[in-house]
């Protein structure tokens, strides 16, 4: 007999489902909100990688876009993507 547990989805599956969702989505979430969703993927995506900071013409949104990302740099990019499926799970999933 083979007990073996049915084949779960990766964590990296699941991260790219929730972004899907996220990137697809056309609710229009508040500021802080958004500023998680971006924070976490940063740090999922790149880790404490700064230098792929974005280079967005409006260098106040970017510095507040910075500032949510480097708060997350105790998480490790596993955890940064569990955080941003719970994200989607509590704002974009009905």
């Amino acid at each position: 007999m083979n007990y073996s547990k049915p084949m779960s989805k990766s964590l990296n599956q699941k991260f790219q489902e929730a972004y899907k969702i996220a990137s697809e989505t056309e609710e229009r979430l508040p500021p802080d909100i958004m500023l998680q969703f971006y924070a976490y993927y940063k740090q999922a995506t790149h880790g404490n990688d700064y230098r792929q900071a974005s280079n967005d013409e409006v260098e106040l949104r970017n510095a507040f876009k910075l500032n949510a990302w480097l708060q997350l740099n105790h998480l490790t990019e596993d955890e940064a993507k569990k955080e941003y499926i719970k994200l989607v799970k509590k704002h974009l999933k009905k």
